[in-house]
């Protein structure tokens, strides 16, 4: 496949353009030539230097991940920035990147796997960022207590040996759960209001303590990395049911944060 289709077609099915003016991450292909032919996609929750090596010892074309290199755009390329990228236009792998459509995306999304994981009934979009949402939200299908939830997410996240913390301030009973996968708790007053007993996300702000205490409201902390593996690997199924006979390979780096 020419890796302008593949760029194109990943754009149109994440609706990489909607997010144009609302991410600071540089969505789509931030790596790679004009012209370019894909026969291996390999994919990772981070572009950083170990997942880089990784796709390049296994002979991939393109990485595709959600945090990516560029966030606003770089004043100049160095130190650090000329060591990331150097591997990549040396071993000629293109690095494509999806953050906040990755997020929001109510099928493929961080958020939608996370609400797979607890079996969320009835969902819909949440967490809004202009016109556009970054999370889901939804009921579960048997209640359960901060502890079930937390348990259950635990058995389920790639968390790094790092336990599932969660600040219990809301109702024995959890039944409405809203999820922003990463850093979401700026999100605890649309969680409120929207009448959620718990907000899932990946960690924490100091201020998120007193603001679910006098809210009564549960805020779960399941980490960073470990909410946000499901969208890249939700991506990965879906370029390999693709015509063309992709190769794909996907690296787990877990942070524990």
């Amino acid at each position: 496949m020419e890796l302008a289709a593949f760029v194109d077609r990943l754009d149109e099915t994440l609706g990489t353009a909607d997010y144009a003016d609302l991410d600071a991450s540089a969505n789509g292909l931030q790596v790679g030539p004009d012209e370019g032919t894909v026969e291996h996609v390999a994919f990772a929750v981070d572009g950083v230097q170990e997942t880089f090596e990784q796709a390049i010892e296994a002979g991939a074309d393109v990485l595709v991940t959600h945090h990516g290199i560029s966030w606003g755009g770089f004043d100049r390329v160095t130190g650090r920035t000329y060591d990331r990228i150097q591997p990549l236009i040396e071993h000629d792998l293109a690095l494509y990147v999806s953050h906040l459509p990755l997020d929001g995306h109510q099928e493929l999304g961080n958020a939608a796997g996370v609400a797979d994981v607890l079996d969320l009934e009835n969902r819909q979009p949440f967490g809004e960022l202009g016109p556009e949402y970054i999370g889901q939200r939804g009921r579960v299908a048997d209640s359960c207590s901060p502890t079930e939830l937390r348990d259950q997410l635990e058995s389920e996240l790639e968390t790094g040996g790092q336990s599932v913390q969660v600040l219990e301030f809301g109702p024995d009973e959890i039944e409405e759960v809203g999820i922003i996968t990463g850093s979401g708790t700026d999100w605890l007053d649309e969680a409120v209001e929207a009448g959620v007993d718990a907000l899932v996300t990946g960690e924490g702000k100091q201020k998120a303590y007193h603001e679910a205490r006098e809210a009564d409201i549960h805020v779960v902390l399941a980490g960073h990395y470990a909410t946000e593996t499901f969208g890249v690997r939700a991506v990965q199924e879906r370029v390999e049911s693709w015509d063309g006979d992709l190769e794909t390979s996907y690296f787990e780096v877990p942070t524990g944060l």
